[in-house]
């Protein structure tokens, strides 16, 4: 499972390279599609380790491509106007739920078997929708356009990395150890299970209603806002867990922590990776923050989960948070002084 965040090291960056070099990224969405899905099929082949390692490693070399050759497309079509980025964003956590939902209950229903028949199928469904999308001749020229190297040694952009790279580990306490943590603790599957869900239902009203509050508020403040608070987040998680209330709370705070910096990162990025590194700006984003901070900052707080115990994660996720939030404070700084 670990090949899902390793391959988004590398993969997005070969094919948003591939994709801003061409200018032919929904053909590009279509061929990894369908290559996923192809390769996916391995996994009904054979029961050995040794071909399932390999299956998944070529899977996620295709798959990885989705995310930012999505956003990449959509962030096209909008031409700078991201007004609605929000409410077509929203349709991720839309269908996050409503699969979970229905895929626990096809596997109380017919068994752990199931599982791969399931997402193939999901597989197939992308491969179908990306065959309806049309592609849009780009109206950018390519002379002129600035190397992605350069772009990364302007001290703001490194800055931004380094920000979402930390905030991206840090939420990596969540996505390996919460469900674990709260396990330890004597909660429920049910509950657990419960509080999931109100972290993504909390996401999905922020991404509807975030256009009048990024107007009213401003990027710069909602971006500090959201590290901010996502040091006090995992200070509740990992000092009151105990309290059912104060984890309602926190949850609902996935709102800010996700949500809105998800936005806010995307609409940074616009300031230096639109038009044709438009694909390549999404995938440093993935590989930088989900790839490279997952990865690693799931290998770091599993050491302090060994060491100090379960809630000494959580602690170290808030100062991840509020590093996150310190280079984001130069990252601005920089940009105004630019």
């Amino acid at each position: 499972m670990s090949l899902m965040q390793v391959m988004r090291i590398v993969g997005p960056n070969v094919w948003g390279w591939a994709a801003d070099r061409t200018n032919r990224r929904v053909t590009l969405l279509r061929l990894t599609a369908l290559l996923s899905l192809t390769a996916f099929s391995g996994m009904f082949l054979g029961h050995t380790f040794t071909q399932f390692f390999c299956v998944m490693i070529i899977v996620n070399a295709f798959t990885s491509a989705q995310g930012p050759l999505s956003e990449a497309l959509m962030l096209s079509e909008m031409r700078g106007d991201l007004t609605h980025y929000g409410r077509l964003r929203l349709w991720g956590s839309v269908g996050f739920i409503v699969l979970v939902t229905a895929a626990g209950q096809i596997l109380d229903w017919y068994g752990v078997q199931t599982m791969a028949h399931i997402a193939f199928a999901m597989l197939a469904l992308v491969w179908i929708a990306s065959m309806r999308m049309q592609e849009t001749a780009s109206t950018h020229a390519n002379h002129h356009v600035p190397s992605v190297l350069s772009l990364l040694r302007r001290p703001e952009v490194f800055a931004f990395f380094v920000s979402t790279f930390l905030m991206i580990g840090a939420h990596s306490a969540l996505y390996v150890f919460y469900s674990l943590y709260l396990a330890q603790l004597g909660y429920s599957k049910t509950l657990i299970g419960f509080m999931w869900s109100l972290g993504v239902i909390a996401e999905i009203i922020f991404f509807y209603y975030q256009a009048p509050l990024f107007k009213r508020i401003g990027l710069q403040k909602l971006m500090l806002a959201s590290l901010f608070i996502a040091v006090v987040r995992f200070l509740m998680i990992g000092l009151f867990a105990q309290s059912l209330l104060i984890l309602l709370v926190a949850q609902v705070l996935h709102a800010a922590t996700f949500g809105v910096h998800h936005s806010a990162s995307v609409m940074t990025l616009q300031r230096w990776f639109s038009g044709p590194l438009q694909a390549r700006g999404q995938a440093l984003y993935t590989s930088i923050s989900y790839g490279l901070g997952g990865s690693i900052g799931g290998l770091v707080l599993s050491r302090f989960w060994d060491v100090l115990g379960a809630s000494s994660v959580f602690m170290i996720a808030a100062l991840f948070a509020l590093a996150g939030a310190i280079a984001a404070l130069f990252s601005y700084r920089w940009q105004r002084e630019v």
